[in-house]
């Protein structure tokens, strides 16, 4: 019998051999993947960001919810009517604000918000000249740290008048002694041969205009 020679191999050795080592090659390749997946490319270069999503994906984004500027008067909030038998007048106002006042004065409140009204002596219709030379000082000399913003003529359905715009401090809280600053929107309309005063209060800042528009629009004079 003849010795096989070291070197020889036969064809079905050969081709064993051949597929252990295509097997070995994958399991290398597979290692080397792995380890360059975490961040870097095999040449130490980081690794591309992922593409965005394609056009057409569906994303869910949760909106924050909308907040009021402290002194607004929520749009959601019901209006309630009042009437004043001895001034002889009636406008509506946010349900659930606090009630004070005698006689023909009233005044609703609620944190930095409140309508007040009153009827004052007067024989005519007030103009934006008398308002600047009699009603302003007034005002100047009895409201905190007064600030004028405007004076302007004003027709409602309950009559016309001036409308006067300005700023002040408010009353102290009583728990905190602070104040905060106050825009004040007074009308003064005559009708049925009586002045009535109706202010309109909040915290500077707040967006009232349509629940100011909706109480002076609902005053009535009887």
């Amino acid at each position: 019998m003849l010795a096989c020679s070291e070197d020889f191999q036969s064809p079905s050795l050969s081709r064993r051999r051949i597929a252990a080592l295509a097997v070995a090659g994958v399991v290398s390749a597979g290692l080397l993947g792995a380890c360059t997946s975490g961040g870097t490319s095999p040449s130490g270069a980081p690794a591309p960001s992922p593409s965005p999503s394609p056009a057409g994906s569906v994303s869910t984004v949760t909106a924050a919810p909308e907040t009021n500027t402290p002194g607004d008067i929520p749009d959601t909030i019901a209006y309630i009517p009042y009437s004043n038998v001895s001034g002889g007048y009636t406008f509506t106002h946010p349900e659930g604000w606090a009630q004070t006042g005698q006689g023909t004065t009233v005044t609703f409140t609620d944190k930095y918000n409140g309508v007040g009204a009153d009827v004052l002596p007067a024989t005519a219709q007030p103009t934006t000249a008398s308002a600047r030379s009699t009603d302003v000082p007034k005002l100047q000399a009895s409201e905190p740290a007064f600030t004028l913003t405007s004076v302007s003529a004003v027709t409602l359905p309950a009559g016309s008048g001036v409308v006067i715009v300005y700023r002040r401090n408010s009353p102290p809280d009583p728990v905190t002694g602070r104040s905060v600053r106050q825009e004040v929107h007074r009308f003064e309309i005559f009708g049925h041969n009586r002045l009535v005063a109706l202010d309109l209060f909040g915290a500077v800042g707040a967006d009232n205009a349509d629940p100011y528009a909706r109480m002076s629009q609902s005053l009535r004079m009887s």
